[in-house]
């Protein structure tokens, strides 16, 4: 990671290579991203900016083709890239994201209406299956409100996994930062993230009561709880750093998290709404902790 970092900070052509190849290729184009938001902290967007514009180019081609994902993760990592310098605030960054992925949901369902739809119908079919006994004692009207659910979650759900790719992205680049101009400075930043709890309540209220209020709302749940997912496991990090316990327990988190990723994900957000209430890490905080930046120049 260092060695990445290092060859991508070297000079304006390395850079430009990395951010450009790798946009040009499908699998990569994340690593494209946090290069750009590794320059761009660094350097700032109008410096950055002759090195950004070349990976703007294979995304645009990329979109031509039909496919706006790669252009809308490098621009939303950028954007939050953006904001995390002119702020240092990875709350606000995390509260953004909720914005950032509703306009990946409405790119994303004028896009690919039709595939989605067409997905939505399926499990629409699969649903007397998978709620046995429970979807016959639905009334037709609830029925077919359940089934008018499906195409906007499903919409809200790819967009949501377009704005962790985003977030992640803007992680790897300040991971970056921190190793190149201030180690460890990372970790005692993202340890830090705690929403506050006008914010994590708001986004409760938007995730249980949004589908109300229209079918095509209900794609607020699954953006929605992306900061919570995000100040989560900043929860688990800070604990575990309080305790001083062995790394074994995060590994054991993100292994947990992959394999049981509907219970672990859902908890990591009821764990959030309560440390904003609580502060659990307030509590446990010892008074010589060091909350530096970690971009290494405060």
């Amino acid at each position: 990671m260092r060695a990445m970092a290092n060859f991508i900070m070297r000079g304006r052509v390395q850079a430009t290579l990395i951010v450009a190849g790798c946009a040009a290729l499908p699998l990569l184009f994340w690593l494209s991203a946090a290069a750009g938001c590794l320059v761009l902290l660094r350097r700032g967007l109008s410096d950055a900016m002759g090195v950004l514009a070349w990976a703007l180019l294979p995304a645009l081609v990329w979109w031509y083709y039909g496919d706006p994902r790669i252009l809308m993760v490098l621009i939303g990592s950028l954007g939050l890239a953006t904001l995390l310098r002119a702020s240092e605030s990875w709350v606000r960054v995390l509260l953004v994201s909720v914005a950032m992925g509703l306009v990946y949901a409405l790119i994303l369902g004028a896009v690919f209406r039709e595939p989605i739809e067409a997905m939505a119908l399926e499990l629409e079919k699969l649903l007397p299956r998978i709620l046995e006994g429970l979807y016959q004692q639905l009334s037709v009207e609830e029925r077919a409100r359940l089934g008018a659910l499906i195409a906007p979650v499903l919409n809200g759900l790819i967009a949501a996994l377009l704005q962790i790719v985003s977030v992640l992205c803007l992680i790897v680049g300040r991971y970056w930062q921190a190793l190149l101009y201030n180690p460890g400075g990372f970790g005692r930043e993202f340890r830090a993230v705690r929403l506050p709890r006008v914010a994590a309540l708001v986004l409760l209220v938007c995730m249980l009561v949004g589908p109300n209020f229209g079918p095509q709302m209900a794609m607020l749940t699954p953006l929605c709880s992306v900061p919570l997912v995000f100040a989560g496991l900043a929860l688990m990090h800070g604990l575990v750093a309080e305790k001083r316990l062995a790394r074994f327990w995060l590994v054991g988190l993100y292994v947990t998290l992959l394999m049981f990723m509907q219970l672990i994900y859902p908890l990591l957000v009821a764990l959030a709404i309560v440390d904003s209430l609580i502060d659990f890490r307030g509590r446990l905080a010892s008074k010589d902790a060091d909350d530096g930046p970690a971009n290494g120049e405060g």
